[in-house]
C-alpha cells in the first residue's frame, strides 16, 4: 500500500536548534525495514538509508535485541582500559580487508581526520617536515577544518578560511596528472581519495586508475589512503569498493554503514601504516565504546549470515537497470551511474526541488552535487521495493525535466 501523493504536514519549528540544515518539513517517528513513518503517520519508502548509514534498515529483528542487551550491560567505559569488543571488530575488519590494525572513532569525519594525521606523521617520520597530501576534484572528506580543506567544494570552504595548507588537488581518473603533480610536489606523502565519490555526485574511480595509484604509491613509497566511509561495508557488492580493483590500500577510513545507525568510525591500516601511530599520538573519548563496537560486530555478522553483499549487487543492478530503462533518451538525463546500492542519476540542471517532490510521492532520496539524485538505501532492499523506487522516481524526473528552465 503506497502513501497518498499529498504534501507533507509541516512540523513544529525548531527555534532552539542551530540552523545548520535546510530541512524538509518532515519529522520521522519510527521505521521498519526499508520504510519510515513521520509524526503524522505518513509512510515513506526510504531510498536514502540515513545517507548510506542504515545498512540493515530500521528496527532489524536481530540487531535491536543485541543492542538492547549491550545497553543493559555496558555502554561506555574508557580507552584507559581494554574493550574486548574492539579487538573482535578490529579482527573482523582486518579479515575482510586483508589489512592489519584498526583504530575506532565516532564518524567518517574523525576517521578521515585520523588518516590525514597518519599521512603527516608518515612524512615527518621520514624527515619530510612539510608533508603534503594529494586529493581530488569532486572530493568530500568532511567538515572539520582539515577535512574541508581536503574537500573540493568551494561552497563548503566559504567563510572558513584560511584553509589548512598541504593539499595538492588533481582531476579524478587522470594518472598522467597524478604523476605530474607528484613530480612538481616532492613533499607529497600520501594519495587520498574516495573510491566512489558520494557527495561529489557518485563519481567512480576507475579500476585501472585505482590499480595505477597502487603501483605509483609502491614505486614512490607513498601511502594510498582510500576513503570508504560511504561506499564501503558491502554497499557496492563487495565489502569495500576498492576490492573490485583487486588492490589493498595502506589506510582505509570507514564509518556510516558499519554500525547500521549507531555512530561509529574506523581507520584500518595495512603494514606500511600500521605502526605509525603510537600511544599519545591520537585518541578519542567515545571512540570504540562497547555499544558502537557491538553494533559493528552484529552488523557484519548479520550481513554475512544473510548474504547481503550478493543481495546488494543483485538488487542494485535491478534498480540501476530500471532507472536506465525508464530514463533512456530523456532529454536532460546525463547518466545513471554507480554500483550496487550506491546509485546516482545525473541531470543537466540543478534538481534540489526533487527532494520535496519525492517525499510528497512517498519516497526519500537526496540530491548531491546539485544535479545528481542519490540513492543509498538499506542493503536489505527487496527487488519489489527497488521496483517501487524506480516507479516513483522515473516519472518525477521526467516531469521535472519537461518543465521550462528558468
Amino acid at each position: 500500500m503506497n502513501a497518498p501523493v499529498v504534501p507533507s504536514a509541516v512540523v513544529p519549528s525548531e527555534p532552539h536548534v542551530m540552523q545548520t540544515y535546510g530541512r524538509l518539513p518532515i519529522a520521522l517517528a519510527r521505521g521498519e525495514g526499508c520504510w519510515v513513518w513521520d509524526v503524522n503517520g505518513r509512510r515513506y519508502l526510504d531510498g536514502l538509508g540515513g545517507i548510506a548509514v542504515n545498512t540493515l534498515g530500521h528496527a532489524h529483528p536481530r540487531l535491536v535485541p543485541a543492542l538492547q542487551a549491550q545497553v543493559a550491560t555496558l555502554m561506555h567505559s574508557s580507552n584507559y582500559y581494554h574493550v574486548p569488543l574492539q579487538e573482535q571488530l578490529a579482527a573482523k575488519l582486518c579479515e575482510l580487508s586483508g589489512l592489519d590494525v584498526a583504530f575506532f572513532c565516532n564518524s567518517g569525519l574523525e576517521a578521515n581526520e585520523a588518516a590525514l594525521k597518519i599521512a603527516r606523521k608518515f612524512g615527518n617520520d621520514r624527515g619530510n617536515h612539510a608533508p603534503e597530501v594529494m586529493v581530488f576534484e569532486g572530493a568530500f572528506h568532511g567538515r572539520s577544518i582539515a577535512t574541508l580543506s581536503a574537500t573540493a567544494n568551494p561552497k563548503i570552504h566559504a567563510g572558513f578560511g584560511p584553509l589548512v595548507p598541504g593539499f595538492v588537488r588533481v582531476p579524478l581518473n587522470d594518472l598522467p596528472a597524478v604523476e605530474a603533480a607528484l613530480d612538481a610536489h616532492p613533499n607529497i606523502t600520501a594519495i587520498f581519495l574516495e573510491t566512489i565519490q558520494g557527495e561529489g555526485g557518485i563519481n567512480e574511480s576507475r579500476i585501472e586508475f585505482l590499480q595505477g595509484l597502487r603501483r605509483i604509491c609502491d614505486q614512490r613509497d607513498l601511502l594510498l589512503m582510500l576513503d570508504e566511509v560511504q561506499c564501503g561495508i558491502g554497499r557496492t557488492g563487495k565489502w569495500f569498493a576498492h576490492q573490485w580493483a583487486g588492490i589493498r590500500p595502506d589506510v582505509m577510513p570507514l564509518a556510516k554503514g558499519l554500525g547500521s545507525g549507531v555512530p561509529i568510525g574506523a581507520v584500518v591500516c595495512g603494514p606500511r601504516a600500521a605502526k605509525i601511530m603510537q600511544p599519545g599520538n591520537h585518541g578519542t573519548t567515545f571512540g570504540g565504546n562497547p555499544l558502537a563496537m557491538r553494533a559493528g560486530v552484529e552488523t557484519l555478522k548479520i550481513m554475512e549470515e544473510d548474504g547481503l553483499l550478493a543481495h546488494a549487487e543483485k538488487v542494485g543492478g535491478e534498480l540501476k537497470a530500471a532507472l536506465k530503462a525508464g530514463l533512456e533518451g530523456v532529454p536532460g538525463v546525463v547518466e545513471v551511474r554507480g554500483q550496487g546500492l550506491m546509485l546516482g542519476v545525473a541531470l543537466d540542471r540543478p534538481c534540489g526541488v526533487l527532494l520535496q517532490r519525492a517525499a510528497d510521492a512517498g519516497l526519500m532520496i537526496s540530491v548531491t552535487a546539485e544535479r545528481v539524485v542519490r540513492l543509498v538505501p538499506a542493503l536489505i532492499l527487496s527487488s519489489e521495493e527497488a521496483a517501487q523506487i524506480a516507479a516513483i522516481l522515473v516519472p518525477l524526473i521526467k516531469a521535472f525535466l519537461a518543465e521550462p528552465q528558468a
